[in-house]
């Protein structure tokens, strides 16, 4: 097995704050590698240390076999940083050849234009962009010397949902081509969609890694039923396969192990005339990774 990136017990501190605290993991060639955590967990530290920008006080990192700041890894790697400087004044085409120049093989700006759908912004200004469409441009930047190894930081931070999705298809299409991409996020969703595997971060540990599916079969529930206000959480625990029940938002969210034997039974039960409310008013989820964050750290990633 080939892995591209190897990070072995690395340290980083700024003053009295450890960022990061012994993080080791390996991501393999063509997968799509998440860190995922809350803010302020170091996943934007580990990911400056694995591209070259931070040393770690302590720990190795290598990158295609070497250190990431040798310049023949700086040429097979492509980097969108969380926020990305751009030349305002620039054509976006204008932009891209620049950035072509500085390398001996780069792409095809035209075609990565088309790749990242900006070819009928190819004449704009960069200034006059939106932030979807900025995001494309730094996606593109990223790939101008057809890297093997794509680092993204945060990409959708921001963006509504339909930039979000052409963001994601863009990283799926990175994913086809072969390339291997190692990204940060907080959405959980995104996530779940495009990562291979996923590390699980907290105060700059690593609190779980694997296949999302993988880490979700952990979960001691496999769904979630929302429940209206007023209802006795007596009568939701006398269905079967309910594990757990919280209150929130005036709700009371009910954990099964088996969804399909807690509704039939919740049918069964009374009839549905006789139901303390309607089915309408039920809402059901199934379990996410933030329900596996929450259940290792008892914390909600958005903390």
């Amino acid at each position: 097995m080939e892995f591209v990136l190897e990070v072995k017990e690395i340290y980083k501190s700024f003053k009295k704050v450890q960022a990061v605290s012994g993080l080791s993991f390996s991501v393999k060639r063509g997968e799509v590698f998440g860190l995922l955590g809350p803010n302020g967990a170091g996943k934007t530290t580990t990911l400056e240390i694995c591209e070259g920008l931070q040393k770690p006080d302590k720990g190795e990192v290598k990158v295609l076999g070497a250190s990431p700041e040798e310049r023949k890894n700086r040429e097979k790697t492509g980097i969108q940083l969380q926020s990305t400087a751009l030349y305002e004044r620039l054509k976006v085409k204008e932009i891209l050849y620049l950035y072509q120049g500085y390398y001996a093989n780069g792409a095809e700006p035209e075609k990565l234009m088309e790749q990242v759908s900006l070819t009928e912004k190819k004449n704009a200004l960069v200034k006059t962009l939106s932030g979807g469409q900025k995001q494309r441009l730094a996606m593109a930047l990223a790939m101008i010397n057809e890297p093997e190894l794509i680092f993204l930081d945060e990409p959708t931070t921001g963006l509504d949902p339909q930039a979000r999705r052409n963001i994601w298809e863009i990283i799926l299409s990175m994913k086809s081509a072969g390339k291997t991409v190692v990204l940060t996020t907080h959405y959980m969703e995104e996530a779940e969609l495009l990562c291979d595997r996923v590390a699980i971060m907290d105060n700059g540990k690593i609190k779980a890694l694997g296949a999302p599916s993988e880490l979700l079969s952990h979960l001691p529930v496999k769904a979630y039923l929302g429940f209206p206000k007023g209802t006795d959480p007596d009568w939701i625990s006398g269905l079967p396969e309910v594990k757990e029940i919280v209150q929130f938002e005036e709700k009371h969210i009910a954990g099964t192990n088996n969804l399909n034997s807690t509704l039939k039974a919740l049918i069964e039960k009374d009839s549905l005339q006789s139901l303390p409310f309607t089915l309408d008013e039920l809402s059901i989820r199934k379990a996410s990774l933030e329900d596996v964050f929450i259940h290792i750290t008892g914390k909600s990633l958005r903390d």
